[in-house]
């Protein structure tokens, strides 16, 4: 079985890439695929819906979706859960306008409130320290005793809180929810590709605030100790076997053959896996184990047969992908890690 879905992709990879349909589904494997050339959908969803059975979701339901998410109370869990499940099914199926138009009201319609923080910092400003505190104070414990002595500490932490919580964005929390989610994180990374998609082209200042906010949040939720080395082999699942052919970027994988190659003797490959994102390694890298240097790529790739291992003196990182166009803030990240450490060559 395994052997039949590997070589069914195999054969989908080796279809020509000209073709729309295969192009759309090798840049954006999120997106549903689409119907051959002359079939039509039940439906009629347009550029700005999708047709879901017999029931069409329209943009402004997606919107609402949203709106659910941000206004929901934090007690009320089970309704958050519907309306987040019900967004991220909703989102995936947009069209690309769709998701344009959605991402631009996001980005707009939620985002720092500045009345709020002009407000904020006026009444920051009219506190008064005491004559003791001087503007060119050197030493902030001596002032911070002065302040709290007069009482006025206490005055500064809240306004200084509430200065902190007003120059959040109001996506902020949409945000958190999201990634608590089942399944959220996953959505957060197809959210940023669609940003930066957008931003190739156009360069909104609302929408490049987003894309910062949520790329700094996914450095946040993706740190190093919520990750897992797994090395992959080929007594791995065939859906995990599947990506690393689909998202091999530096040297595509040819056939069942090639893929075998890289996974037996003389050649290690290991993944970093995310919980949240269960059997889809965010990057993987590929190892060959040589007796010397090697001068070109080919002999890494055809050396017919591996050198022992027991023979090897060097080992030589040959590719690193990652499965997502919104990881490359983690790929150039963990590209110093893995030269950074040896464990994997054990």
């Amino acid at each position: 079985m395994k052997n039949k879905r590997l070589a069914i992709l195999m054969r989908a990879r080796m279809a020509s890439p000209t073709h729309p349909v295969h192009r759309q589904q090798l840049l954006r494997p999120d997106r549903p695929p689409l119907p051959p050339q002359g079939a039509t959908c039940s439906g009629d969803a347009d550029d700005d819906g999708i047709s879901t059975g017999a029931r069409r979701v329209s943009l402004n339901d997606v919107k609402e979706l949203m709106r659910a998410s941000f206004s929901n109370p934090t007690d009320k869990t089970e309704p958050m859960d519907a309306n987040l499940e019900e967004f991220s099914q909703a989102y995936l199926g947009l069209s690309q306008e769709g998701r344009r138009e959605l991402l631009l009201g996001l980005a707009r319609d939620c985002d720092v409130n500045r009345a709020r923080v002009c407000e904020l910092m006026r009444q920051y400003l009219t506190v008064e320290l005491p004559h003791s505190v001087g503007a060119n104070a050197a030493d902030v414990n001596q002032e911070n005793r002065v302040l709290e002595d007069g009482g006025i500490l206490a005055v500064f932490y809240r306004m200084e809180r509430n200065l902190r919580d007003a120059l959040k964005p109001m996506y902020a929390g949409f945000f958190e929810r999201l990634n608590a989610h089942p399944g959220g994180l996953k959505l957060l990374t197809v959210l940023r590709a669609d940003l930066l998609s957008l931003l190739a082209k156009e360069n909104v200042p609302s929408l490049r605030a987003l894309e910062t906010y949520l790329k700094e949040k996914l450095i946040t939720w993706l740190s190093p100790a919520s990750l897992e080395l797994h090395q992959i082999t080929w007594d791995d699942s065939a859906s995990l076997l599947e990506k690393i052919v689909a998202y091999e970027a530096v040297h595509p994988i040819r056939n069942l053959l090639d893929l075998k190659r890289r996974l037996s003797e003389g050649r290690r490959c290991f993944g970093y896996l995310h919980p949240a994102i269960p059997g889809e390694p965010l990057i993987f890298i590929e190892v060959a184990l040589l007796k010397d240097v090697a001068t070109s790529i080919q002999e890494v790739l055809w050396d017919s047969p591996p050198t022992p291992e027991f023979e090897a003196t060097c080992a030589l990182l040959y590719s690193i992908s990652a499965t997502q166009a919104s990881w490359d803030l983690i790929l150039i990240l963990w590209k110093f890690v893995f030269l950074s450490q040896n464990s994997f060559l054990q």
